[in-house]
């Protein structure tokens, strides 16, 4: 293996240093992936809830795996995340030091670690805590717990004091950033300096080297066979990791297309293109081991099988139950309990009878 000073080349010039719409831009990009990677996962699990549910069911679960898998393969061989990456950019370890190292030399093993930490387990702990505070605000607004319970006056503290924390938060990456962009600091994000790393755009000596390095891995031969088997295995994961990584940057664009034309702002637009009659109910109705049978009544809950109480509606499914039956079937196993269509608390909706 080459001595790490052979990966040395020159002090970067100040035309090294990214413009603020690059870092921004490479920000964004992870960020409008998920979103419509979710809504294609939805689209599985409504259309198959017995074979894809449980996608929708464990997605961040499941993103946050394939985005450590993926963001480890572009640091290890890269010294970049997947979105720096695509945007030609490296990460470079804070220091006193002029020379800046090749990207494929790599990171430092603490900035590595910490890089990969920042850039997967951060954004996950952050989507968990939103829909905490979205399920916590529904269950105040349906007011689930007493008001004298003490569990209901701590989160709606906890409610009352997000907003300020969230502020506080995005506050700190927009002045970060606008200290960037007049030149005050070296980083446009705060992740990139609890990380020790700053970013910089690739050189020719850069993309000649990761095109060589590439070119060594794949001609390299072992002989014995346990070098066989280990390297059978590191092709085998390079090759996964590649051909995600390939894919996603193929995709990039339709994903970010499906994130748009799924945004609110042309939902009206697509009711319009997309508006069908509305289709009849089924006849019959093929009822899984799991599934709730419908009474005989139609005023009857197909759930506790008594006189419905407060009747409320899935959007997804129109069947009618108990309020609190209703809510505490789908809190617990997101679906329908009928026909096992994915379902979540925002889609019940109350219906109000002439004599109410």
């Amino acid at each position: 293996m080459a001595e790490v000073g052979a990966h040395l080349t020159a002090a970067p010039a100040s035309g090294d240093r990214p413009s603020v719409f690059e870092a921004v831009a490479q920000d964004s990009l992870m960020a409008a992936v998920k979103p419509a990677l979710q809504h294609l996962v939805k689209v599985l699990a409504e259309s198959n809830p017995a074979r894809y549910g449980f996608l929708w069911h464990w997605f961040d679960e499941i993103y946050v795996l394939l985005d450590l898998l993926l963001q480890q393969h572009y640091l290890a061989r890269c010294s970049a995340s997947f979105s720096e990456n695509f945007y030609s950019l490296k990460r470079i370890p804070m220091g006193d030091g002029r020379q800046q190292p090749l990207a494929t030399a790599g990171l430092p093993k603490r900035q590595h670690w910490k890089s990969l930490l920042l850039l997967v387990l951060v954004p996950y702990l952050k989507g968990k805590l939103e829909k905490l505070v979205s399920s916590l605000r529904e269950e105040d607004e349906y007011s689930i717990h007493p008001p004298s319970s003490s569990w209901k006056r701590f989160y709606r503290a906890f409610l009352a004091a997000y907003p300020y924390v969230n502020m506080t938060w995005e506050g700190w990456f927009l002045i970060q950033q606008l200290c960037y962009i007049l030149g005050k600091a070296e980083h446009h994000s705060p992740m990139l300096k609890l990380a020790g790393v700053r970013l910089v755009r690739l050189t020719a000596e850069d993309i000649q080297a990761l095109e060589k390095k590439w070119a060594e891995t794949t001609l390299s031969q072992t002989h014995s066979f346990t070098s066989r088997v280990q390297s059978a295995l590191r092709k085998t994961l390079g090759a996964i990791a590649f051909s995600l990584s390939t894919g996603l940057s193929v995709s990039v664009f339709f994903l970010q297309f499906l994130d748009w034309w799924y945004s609110s702002e042309n939902q009206e637009t697509i009711k319009s293109l997309t508006a069908l009659p509305t289709p009849p109910p089924p006849v019959h109705l093929e009822q899984e081991p799991s599934s709730a049978v419908l009474p005989g009544l139609k005023t009857v809950c197909p759930l506790c099988r008594k006189v419905r109480l407060n009747a409320t509606a899935l959007a997804t499914s129109g069947f009618v139950f108990c309020y609190r039956c209703a809510y505490s079937f789908v809190k617990a196993h997101q679906r329908c309990p009928v026909t096992g269509y994915a379902t979540e608390l925002q889609h019940l909706v109350k219906l109000y009878s002439p004599e109410s």
